[in-house]
C-alpha cells in the first residue's frame, strides 16, 4: 500500500518479460470482488494487453465494477493519479468476462477444465478447482468455514487436488464462538451509546457490512433503542441490497426461508450518513467505509472522534500493516500518526472484535480434511505465522507443505492416477484366487480389507480396454475383450523341457511322484492332479510329463503364466533334491 505510480499493481514482469500475456495464459480466474483480488484486472486487461478469458461468479461480475469505479474515482479524482485505467476501461475489461456457477464445470480448452465451489466470505465468493491432464490444484481465494447470519459456509468434496493453494489470513488464531462475538459486541456497542458516546465502525461497504447490520438492526428492534440513530456511510448500501436480493440462492439457509416474508436487508433502523451529523450532538453509531482505517468517511470520522473518551472504535476485521487500524489493532495509544503530515490523540477506546469473514487456523484445517490435497501452498498471510501452520500441517497431515516468499518458483512432484473399471469376469476370478486370513474375515471393516486384499495379495490380470469416446479404461478376461472387439480368439501355449541331473539313479516315476509331493505340498490352494500311470501331474492348464527317461516336458497356457513361475522355482529345487523355499 501506499504507491502512486505501476508498483501500486503486482510486478508482471514474473509472467512474462516480453508482455505477451495471452500467448501464456489461458485464462484469468477471479475468485471474488475484494479489491485485493481484483483491483488491478483493467489495468492488466486495457493496459497490459491480455485478451483472454476472465472467470468469475455471477454476483462478483455484477458487483466488481462498481467496486472497481469506486477505486479508479478515489485514486485519480481526488488523489489526481496519472496512469490509471478509466471508465470506459472498467466497461471493456468487464466485457471480456466469463460468468459460471457454483459446481459447474466450465471447459476452457481441450485439456482446461474448471469448476467453483462455494466460498462464504463474501457474497459471490468461491473457490475454483482447476484441471488440465492428469494434476489439478485448488485455490481458495478468501473462505469462511463458519456460516454467519447472511451467508453459509464454505465447502469442498474430497476431490484430492495435487495442490491446495489457500489463504492463512488468520493462520495462528482460533477465534472464539460466533454467539460469544456477537453477544461481546452489542455489549460494548450499547453501553458506549447508554453513556452518550460514538460508536465508529470501520467496515467494507459489502461482506461484513451487512452481517453487523442485520445484527445490529435485530438487536435496537428487540432493544427499543430507535431513539439512538445508526448510520451507513456508503451509498453503496442501496445497490448491496439490491445485489443480496438479486442473488438470493447465495445467502445462507434461514434468508432463503424468511425472504418472501421479509427482507433482512430493508433496515428499520439504519439510515443514510450525512457528513454533516459529524459534529452532532449525542449518542450514535456509525459503519463507516473503508474498514482498515486508511482513507475515505472511516478515517475521516476517525480523527475528530477519537479525542472523545466517552466515543469506541470497533475494528471488526483484518488491517494490513501501514494502515491506521493495524496501528491501533497493535496498541498504540496516546498519539497515533495518520501520516506525515498529520497525527491524532487517541483517546477513545479501541476494540478489536473479529467478525472478518476470513477461515482462521481451525477452518483452514477442515478444508485440508474436506479437500484431502497431496500438498498444500500456503499464501495471503504473514511470515511467521505462515511458518507456525506450515509445521502443523506437515505434523497432523504427513504431505508437502510450502510457505515460499512472492517471487519465488517452487516445483511440486505428483503422480498420476489413472482409473479403470474392472469386469464382473475378472472380479469373480481375482475373488476366487486370494486366500482370506482371519483378520480380512473378521474385521471391523471388512469391505475395507477386502479392497485392500483384492489390491495387494495377488497382481490382477486380464486385458486393458479403452472406450474411444469416453476415454475410460477397462479391465477384461481375454474371451470378453475377444467378443466385445468382435476379434477371433487365439490360445497362445508355451512348452519347455528339464533335463534330469547327471547320474541321477532314481526311476522317473519316482522323481515324478516326489515332484508331484513337492508340489502339492507348496501349493496346497491348488488342485494339483498325478495320473495313474504316474507320467504326468495336471495342475490347470499346466501339464507336466514324463520324457523318454532323459527328463520332463512343461506345457501350459498364457493365463497361467503367474502359476508357471512357481511351479518352475518347485522343479528346479525339487530335483536338485532340496524343496525348501522353493515358492
Amino acid at each position: 500500500m501506499g504507491y502512486q505510480d505501476e508498483r501500486r499493481f503486482p510486478d508482471w514482469s514474473y509472467i512474462s518479460k516480453s508482455g505477451k500475456f495471452t500467448e501464456l495464459i489461458d485464462c484469468i480466474i477471479i475468485s471474488h470482488f475484494h479489491l485485493d483480488h481484483c483491483g488491478s484486472l483493467p489495468y492488466f486487461t486495457e493496459m497490459m494487453g491480455y485478451d483472454g478469458p476472465i472467470y468469475m461468479t455471477y454476483p462478483t461480475k455484477a458487483i466488481c465494477p462498481i467496486l472497481l469505479e469506486d477505486y479508479r474515482k478515489i485514486t485519480v479524482e481526488k488523489k489526481g493519479d496519472a496512469n490509471f485505467f478509466t471508465s470506459q476501461m472498467i466497461k471493456n475489461c468487464m466485457k471480456k468476462v466469463i460468468a459460471v456457477n457454483i459446481h459447474q464445470t466450465i471447459y476452457v480448452d481441450d485439456d482446461l477444465e474448471i469448476k467453483a465451489y462455494y466460498a462464504g466470505h463474501v457474497l459471490g465468493a468461491a473457490m475454483f478447482y482447476v484441471k488440465s491432464g492428469g494434476e489439478s490444484v485448488v485455490y481458495t481465494g478468501d473462505y469462511n468455514m463458519t456460516p454467519d447470519r447472511h451467508l453459509g459456509g464454505a465447502w469442498m468434496d474430497k476431490i484430492e487436488p495435487d495442490l491446495l493453494i489457500t489463504e492463512t489470513t488468520y493462520a495462528t488464531t482460533i477465534r472464539d464462538s460466533k454467539r460469544t462475538r456477537e453477544r461481546d459486541f452489542l455489549k460494548r456497542v450499547h453501553s458506549c451509546v447508554e453513556k452518550g458516546g460514538k460508536v465508529l465502525i470501520p467496515v467494507f461497504a459489502l461482506g461484513r457490512a451487512q452481517e453487523l447490520c442485520i445484527l445490529l438492526d435485530s438487536y435496537w428492534e428487540r432493544m427499543g433503542l430507535g431513539h439512538i440513530p445508526i448510520y451507513f456511510s456508503a451509498g453503496l448500501v442501496e445497490k448491496a441490497n439490491l445485489y443480496y436480493k438479486l442473488f438470493i440462492n447465495w445467502t445462507n439457509q434461514k434468508i432463503k426461508k424468511t425472504f418472501v416474508h421479509r427482507n433482512m436487508f430493508d433496515f428499520k433502523h439504519i439510515k443514510p450518513w450525512d457528513r454533516n451529523m459529524v459534529d452532532a450532538p449525542g449518542p450514535m453509531v456509525l459503519f463507516a467505509t473503508p474498514g482498515m482505517l486508511h482513507a475515505g468517511t472511516s478515517l475521516e470520522v476517525f480523527k475528530k472522534w477519537a479525542p472523545n473518551e466517552l466515543n469506541m472504535c470497533i475494528l471488526p476485521g483484518y488491517c494490513v500493516v501501514g494502515t491506521v487500524g493495524n496501528k491501533l489493532l497493535a496498541g498504540h495509544k496516546g498519539v497515533v500518526e495518520i501520516d506525515k503530515k498529520t497525527s491524532v490523540e487517541v483517546k477513545c477506546q479501541v476494540h478489536n472484535l473479529s467478525f472478518s469473514a476470513h477461515a482462521d487456523v481451525k477452518g483452514i484445517l477442515q478444508l485440508i480434511r474436506q479437500s484431502q490435497p497431496k500438498n498444500v501452498l500456503l499464501v495471503h498471510g504473514e511470515k511467521g505465522k505462515m511458518h507456525f501452520l506450515k509445521e502443523k500441517i506437515i505434523e497432523k497431515f504427513d504431505i508437502g507443505c510450502f510457505d515460499p516468499p512472492n517471487g519465488t518458483t517452487i516445483f511440486i512432484s505428483t503422480s498420476h492416477r489413472v482409473p479403470v473399471d474392472i469386469s464382473t469376469g475378472v472380479f469373480k476370478r481375482q475373488l476366487a484366487e486370494i486366500k482370506f486370513s482371519e483378520e480380512d474375515l473378521n474385521a471391523d471393516r471388512p469391505l475395507k480389507h477386502l479392497r485392500e486384499a483384492l489390491t495387494t495379495k495377488t497382481p490382477i490380470q486380464g486385458v486393458l480396454l479403452m472406450n474411444a469416446n469416453q476415454e475410460i479404461f477397462k479391465l477384461v478376461d481375454p474371451q470378453e475383450a475377444a467378443e466385445e472387439l468382435g476379434l477371433p480368439e487365439h490360445s497362445l501355449k508355451f512348452t519347455t523341457t528339464w533335463e534330469f541331473p547327471q547320474g541321477n539313479l532314481t526311476s522317473p516315476a519316482d522323481v515324478l511322484n516326489r515332484l508331484y509331493k513337492d508340489i502339492a505340498e507348496w501349493l496346497e490352494d491348488q488342485s494339483v492332479v498325478l495320473s495313474r500311470d504316474v507320467r504326468s501331474i495336471l495342475i490347470r492348464s499346466l501339464n507336466i510329463s514324463l520324457k523318454e527317461n532323459s527328463g520332463i516336458s512343461l506345457s501350459w497356457d498364457y493365463e497361467d503364466e503367474e502359476l508357471v513361475s512357481h511351479v518352475l522355482a518347485i522343479v528346479r529345487k525339487s530335483l536338485n533334491g532340496d524343496p525348501q523355499n522353493a515358492k
